[in-house]
């Protein structure tokens, strides 16, 4: 596996609640000129960074982050309003308490009125495994899938933990044929990013390879 192959799959990402918009601009610089699978930000930024961008690079932005218990129709208002202002991938957190519950009709119910408002846009549901039992994280693959959405991701990175190699396993190993995994959340090296990759991960949530990559690190 090369660095190519990395970036091409890493969302560059930056969704700390202090961000601002001269970083999101450089994130968006860094973004193109390393040939990344997109920019990761804010929805506040969305508008801005889809102008600047100008077709250069994918925006995604984030729904019900980070908690997810926010109502259905708020997260669909969300996700349309981002799509409006440019956004072309979304990344919507699960509602854990109704998982937690064993409610999954109302957590397909949310899933499904989610791909409806996306059609045609991806849409990636991160279920933050830190969160779930093994049954649980099964149970959500299975729906998921039959939502139509087109990713499962691992982790918002601003719960109790982030990504890990045996979850992007499972995920991989429980998802249908037509939904890719996204790890998120701790990635902190190029050989964690390879490692990942190999695991099962289509698509990797860091705001730091790239950064690696910028200071010259090279995969060991």
């Amino acid at each position: 596996m090369d660095i190519k192959e990395i970036l091409s799959k890493t969302d560059h990402t930056l969704l700390k609640p202090e961000s601002t918009w001269e970083q999101i601009q450089t994130l968006i610089d860094e973004a193109i000129r390393y040939s990344a699978a997109s920019v990761c930000i804010p929805p506040s930024f969305v508008k801005r960074a889809a102008d600047y961008a100008n077709g250069q690079m994918p925006v995604c932005t984030v729904v019900g982050f980070p908690n997810g218990y926010a109502s259905p129709r708020t997260k669909i208002f969300e996700a349309v309003d981002a799509i409006e202002n440019g956004a072309s991938e979304i990344d919507s957190v699960i509602n854990v308490g109704d998982v937690k519950a064993g409610d999954y009709d109302l957590v397909m119910a949310e899933l499904a009125a989610l791909r409806r408002a996306t059609e045609g846009y991806i849409l990636k549901i991160i279920i933050e495994c830190c969160l779930l039992t093994e049954k649980e994280k099964i149970e959500l693959c299975k729906l998921v899938t039959e939502a139509g959405a087109d990713y499962i991701k691992t982790s918002t990175g601003f719960s109790t933990g982030g990504a890990t190699f045996e979850d992007v396993k499972l995920l991989r190993e429980n998802v249908g044929s037509t939904v890719k995994v996204k790890a998120a959340g701790g990635i902190s090296s190029l050989e964690d990013a390879a490692r990942f990759i190999e695991s099962g991960a289509d698509r990797l949530g860091t705001s730091r390879i790239i950064k690696l990559i910028m200071k010259g690190e090279t995969l060991k």
